[in-house]
């Protein structure tokens, strides 16, 4: 079902004039910015073909989790949830949608761990679990099950990735409420805040995941990197923090590979000008350098001690 067609089911919204207005974004779900009597919001038509591909959470977990990331005032505030089709009625963040280019100025990636930490710390624990290796597996299965295309080495670099997964399991973070997702679109500027929106991917995880996300979708050198971790953890921030954040941001590029395979493969729009398989090729290129670089076996050991 079409943006469009979903308009007149808003509660209030029947008989008044509504104009759609340009917008840019949604690689999965279907995004709309519409005008309702002068004022502004963001319609959001949530595809089940989505998470029954394994690209989203199931959607009353991604309903249930954009609700809580709106009352700590991170996420956008929901202004109505319809059930059929589900769709979400949110506020309009008047600002700007970051760029990866953005991510990379070192004054925003303050602004950006603070927004990062108020999801984490100031959200009610979200309704689901979401761990990025039992994802990987989930993900690879759905690959063989419909014979999709992967990169041809891909699976040679497995037992790497077991090696990173026993490290990072020596000294877990306690879970926090993550998006899972934060690809530079999903940060909304606004004056001397980021807002974080879009909760297809969300559900308790490990912070260092969102961390290392981050700098893995902007593609942050080692330093603002570096910059984002100490922005974050304060304090707690020290070498083995550092090293988990950089070993989660392989494990992004390695994961979210089979998301753009998968999509590539179910779920490509006719006439989309997005290249799904571009994206998983260049994602699968970053995490095959990290996993075979120098600097592989001095993360590990600083993850397994901490």
């Amino acid at each position: 079902m079409d943006i469009s067609d979903v308009l007149a089911l808003v509660p209030g919204w029947a008989g008044k004039p509504v104009h759609r207005l340009p917008l840019v974004g949604g690689l999965s779900h279907q995004v709309g910015l519409v005008r309702v009597d002068g004022a502004d919001f963001i319609v959001r038509v949530l595809d089940p073909a989505v998470s029954e591909a394994g690209l989203g959470v199931p959607l009353e977990q991604e309903i249930a989790n954009t609700v809580r990331a709106a009352e700590s005032g991170v996420g956008a505030a929901v202004l109505h949830v319809l059930e059929e089709p589900p769709t979400l009625v949110l506020e309009y963040l008047p600002g700007t949608t970051l760029c990866a280019a953005d991510v990379r100025d070192p004054a925003r990636i303050t602004k950006i761990a603070a927004a990062v930490r108020a999801l984490h710390t100031g959200t009610r624990p979200f309704v689901n679990d979401m761990d990025i290796f039992d994802k990987l597996a989930q993900l690879l299965g759905l690959c063989d099950e419909h014979g999709l295309t992967v990169p041809e080495d891909y699976r040679e670099h497995l037992p790497l990735v077991e090696d990173v997964r026993a490290a990072l399991s020596a000294s877990p973070l306690p879970k926090a409420p993550c998006h899972n997702d934060l690809l530079a679109e999903n940060f909304i500027e606004t004056g001397d805040r980021v807002r974080i929106v879009d909760y297809q991917l969300s559900g308790m995880n490990d912070p260092g995941f969102e961390l290392g996300n981050i700098a893995a979708e902007s593609q942050l050198t080692p330093e603002l990197t570096e910059l984002l971790a100490r922005s974050y953890f304060g304090a707690d921030f020290g070498a083995g923090a550092l090293a988990r954040v950089r070993l989660f941001s392989i494990m992004s590029n390695f994961t979210w590979t089979l998301w753009f395979c998968i999509h590539h493969g179910l779920l490509a729009r006719p006439g989309s000008d997005f290249d799904y398989w571009g994206e998983a090729a260049a994602k699968w290129g970053r995490a095959k350098a990290a996993l075979t670089g120098n600097e592989l076996g001095r993360l590990l050991d600083l993850a397994r001690r901490g």
